[in-house]
């Protein structure tokens, strides 16, 4: 018997966080012959899943949506024609369900979990087999649920240009310690390259070193940070990627830190618009390609989890951890950039599951 109900969090407008409501008897799904049912054990929470409910987000949302792209579980049902996984395979879920591999298309774009399609802040959910992959086997539920948005975000921002691919000996400079920054730190460390790190506190600085960044830059004393990065690279050559969280406030200095024929890839705006943002010629000035990224495939997804086990990689997990009851308190408590690394919301013990 599959469950008929579940909890599960809905947005259903754009004024904010009280747009949040919890049904505690929400309908489960009925499985078609291609679709996986999953009973969530954590889910992670992205600045995305922030800005929906304030309407701030710039892609299209189909509310009401049951929030949040980011989940691990264990599968317990399947329809009658899946192939690729069976009940009890622990598995993750794929940000934009049809992206499976290639260059992204408009359309996928349409099924983003959270967004267009309804995600992961439930105790089940049913998705088409082709948009789950498996967990990697050397993390736990809590830490594998941080992977599908930034984990995949920062893979394919070093790796996703496949001629401008991450190398050993190369220099990488990521902004701040959001959950992006801090993959793309540990990721490229296990490559063999350098990284430079940005961030605003002494005591985030300590632990950016403690994870492996070679030089950490406090960007408050230090608003030509992307000079500095500059002068720190072998040769003052400049970086051969820059992880872009910050948008027009930060790009002047990601351009002066970028190397002849470097990777600039923009992965957000945290610092909020601006007035004077680069320009086009900017970037033929530099020398220099600047891409848009939105997350990944999931063959970059299922090439990572390959790293993540091969390397040990560990995902750097607030310690502080919010219930499924708990959302709107754990929207709050990120909104107000008290956590450090990927926040976690716990929503069933892994074997609780009623089936």
């Amino acid at each position: 018997m599959t469950p008929s109900t579940t909890k599960q969090w809905t947005v259903t407008g754009k004024t904010g966080f009280d747009s949040l409501k919890f049904d505690e008897k929400a309908e489960v799904p009925q499985l078609g012959d291609h679709d996986v049912l999953v009973n969530f054990h954590y889910a992670s929470l992205n600045y995305r899943d922030l800005i929906i409910p304030k309407g701030k987000y710039g892609f299209p949302v189909a509310l009401p949506i049951v929030p949040a792209s980011d989940g691990a579980g264990t599968v317990v049902a399947i329809g009658s024609r899946v192939t690729r996984f069976q009940k009890g395979d622990s598995v993750l879920t794929l940000f934009n369900q049809s992206h499976l591999g290639g260059p992204i298309t408009r359309a996928d774009l349409s099924t983003g979990l959270g967004g267009g399609l309804n995600g992961t802040l439930r105790q089940y959910g049913a998705f088409e087999e082709s948009g789950l992959v498996r967990m990697p086997k050397s993390l736990d539920f809590q830490q594998a649920s941080t992977l599908p948005c930034a984990a995949v975000t920062a893979w394919n921002g070093l790796y996703g240009v496949e001629s401008k691919g991450l190398k050993p000996g190369d220099t990488i400079l990521t902004q701040g310690t959001g959950g992006v920054s801090i993959f793309a730190l540990q990721f490229a460390k296990a490559a063999g390259a350098r990284v430079i790190s940005t961030t605003s506190s002494d005591s985030k600085a300590k632990i950016l070193k403690d994870l492996g960044a070679d030089h950490v830059i406090n960007y408050k004393t230090d608003p030509s940070w992307g000079e500095t990065a500059k002068k720190l690279t072998p040769n003052g050559i400049g970086c051969s990627h820059i992880l872009e969280v910050g948008g027009p406030k930060t790009m002047a200095q990601s351009l002066k830190a970028i190397r002849p024929e470097g990777l600039i890839s923009i992965i957000g705006f945290l610092g909020g618009m601006s007035q004077d943002s680069p320009t086009f010629l900017d970037c033929l000035t530099n020398v220099c390609t600047v891409r848009g990224v939105m997350v990944g495939s999931r063959q970059q997804f299922e090439q990572m989890n390959e790293a993540v086990d091969a390397n040990n990689i560990r995902p750097v997990v607030d310690e502080k951890v919010f219930s499924l009851e708990e959302v709107k308190e754990a929207y709050q408590y990120m909104w107000d950039q008290n956590h450090f690394g990927k926040l976690t919301i716990k929503i069933s013990e892994p074997g609780q599951s009623k089936l």
